[in-house]
């Protein structure tokens, strides 16, 4: 659960604008405010049913834009990249580490 949540919330940071504003309000209250979809609904003067329908909606359509442009995977891949170059120049003799970590750097900057 912890994990899906984590997964929306990252979604949500990279595609978010390209929701309706209805939809990006209601994923704030249900995701980061953690609020229950009775009181969304309460606050926003619609139904359990509509809050949702809305969160579902605008849960496959933050899938869906990952699925066409991967932005979110790109980035962890990158971030993964840059955290073995980080150890790397911890871990190795200088002269390894060096050459290591700018072959990553190269892969990370042809990826960008």
């Amino acid at each position: 659960m912890l994990e899906k949540r984590s997964q929306i919330i990252l979604l949500k940071d990279f595609y978010g604008p390209l929701l309706t504003e209805k939809q990006q309000d209601v994923m704030d209250l249900h995701y980061e405010n953690d609020w229950s979809l009775a009181e969304i609904a309460d606050h926003m003067k619609i139904t359990r049913q509509g809050v949702y329908d809305i969160l579902k909606r605008a849960e496959t359509a933050l899938k869906e834009y990952e699925d066409r442009l991967g932005l979110v995977g790109r980035f962890r891949e990158t971030r993964h990249r840059l955290q073995e170059v980080y150890e790397l120049i911890l871990d190795q003799p200088e002269g390894m580490a060096k050459y290591k970590a700018l072959q990553i750097l190269e892969e990370i900057s042809a990826m960008l």
